[in-house]
């Protein structure tokens, strides 16, 4: 099985063989933000709006969450006050950076009809390049697997194409981990190893905070080299070694993932869905705020006239009746039959479809699930209770192709 960090990325330019680490300061990531807006990208950052982390157009350092910490377990989220003022002690929002390369709705084709004939129009072309600030290690796989979906399969989706190979990636390490993180089972973090051009660890110093910043591309070198900053020192290195471990040593959630595929279709039948289907309420929630969820759906419109029809595609879900919606009606009926699709698809036949697991560990399912179902718990009560044992032949019914 492949894992997420050898997925290809659509780098533009080679990376750098061996570019020491560097140290700048919080003034420096200011000055890294205005470096951004004046090589034309909009910079989206992460900044506290309605009691939670949200990612939107960010213009200086004074936005970004100074002090603030989410508490996430399941089904909760608080945002609050920490005991400094870190500006990522937050982990991950309930936004995802899909919103941006692949947004929720989508203006595919638009069409009208002249005297003679029809115009059509397929551009989807933003007004500036984006430039993400804060990326989460979970994020960027999640952003990887999306490459591989949309852009190195048969079908190349050519609006994702537009706005991935135009984006520049600023990545944060983790430097704690929330309630329901499990990245560390997944190996997709808490440390950024690839698809940025910066990643910077936040370091505590004597009076506030400085950043440990490594080159992830050229772009990446040459916009370090045009912001005030220091060489790393060895400590610098050692201290951002102990915090990546600590972090990771301190995941609010586990998942042991071997054999979890197998597991999943041996036991399709297991009395353990019809209990999970008893508590969720099909509300997509999961879905939603999954950042390797691609699930959509086309509608087609029109204008008074008749003279203008348009394409859109918009996000949908696996847990929605009408997602599995045939002539005759839908294929799925029932909540346990979507949940089991959802769960099996993420951990089974997306293995054999791009050839790593669909989750990448950021426990955001967990968290905006309104009755707090548990992943990793219910993959654990599989494991732990299995209706026939790893060596019978396996009776399930379940076919990936058809996930």
């Amino acid at each position: 099985m492949r894992s997420c960090t050898e997925l290809a990325t659509p780098q533009l330019e080679a990376m750098p063989e061996s570019t020491p680490a560097a140290v700048i300061t919080q003034q420096g990531l200011g000055n890294l933000i205005e470096a951004l807006s004046g090589q034309g990208f909009e910079v989206i950052g992460p900044q506290v709006r309605d009691g939670a982390i949200v990612y939107d157009r960010l213009t200086s350092v004074e936005q970004l969450p100074s002090g603030w910490i989410d508490d996430q377990s399941s089904g909760r989220y608080r945002l609050q006050r920490g005991s400094s003022t870190a500006l990522f002690d937050y982990t991950v929002s309930s936004h995802s950076w899909k919103k941006f390369l692949y947004p929720d709705r989508q203006c595919v084709v638009s069409c009208e009809r002249l005297k003679s004939g029809y115009s059509s129009d397929e551009s989807d072309a933003t007004d500036r390049p984006y430039a993400f600030f804060g990326v989460r290690s979970c994020d960027l796989h999640a952003i990887e697997l999306y490459d591989r979906i949309f852009l190195q399969g048969p079908y190349v989706d050519s609006n994702y194409k537009r706005r991935r190979e135009s984006c520049f990636i600023v990545a944060v390490n983790c430097g704690r981990a929330s309630g329901t993180c499990f990245c560390a089972s997944m190996n997709t973090g808490p440390r950024a190893t690839s698809g940025y051009d910066l990643a910077l660890t936040e370091l505590p110093s004597s009076d506030s905070y400085h950043y440990l910043a490594e080159v992830g591309s050229l772009r990446g070198e040459e916009l370090l080299s045009a912001i005030p900053h220091h060489p790393a020192t060895e400590t610098d290195l050692q201290d951002a070694e102990k915090l990546l471990a600590t972090t990771s040593a301190h995941m609010g959630r586990s998942l042991d993932t071997r054999g979890l595929k197998e597991t999943l279709l041996r036991n399709f039948d297991h009395p353990i869905w019809d209990r999970i289907a008893d508590r969720c309420m099909s509300c997509a929630n999961c879905t939603m705020v999954c950042p390797t969820c691609f699930c959509t759906t086309v509608e087609d419109t029109t204008d008074l006239s008749g003279s203008k029809a348009e394409r859109w595609r918009r996000w949908d879900s696996c847990f929605t009746l009408d997602f599995s919606y045939i002539h005759g009606g839908s294929i799925r009926v029932s909540t346990k039959s979507r949940f089991r699709q959802w769960m099996t698809h993420k951990f089974g036949a997306w293995v054999d479809q791009f050839g790593s697991f669909g989750c990448v560990g950021c426990g955001r399912c967990i968290t905006w699930c309104p009755v707090g179902i548990d992943i990793t718990a219910e993959a654990r009560n599989l494991q732990s209770s299995e209706m026939i044992s790893p060596e019978e032949p396996s009776r399930s019914t379940y076919d990936s192709s058809n996930a």
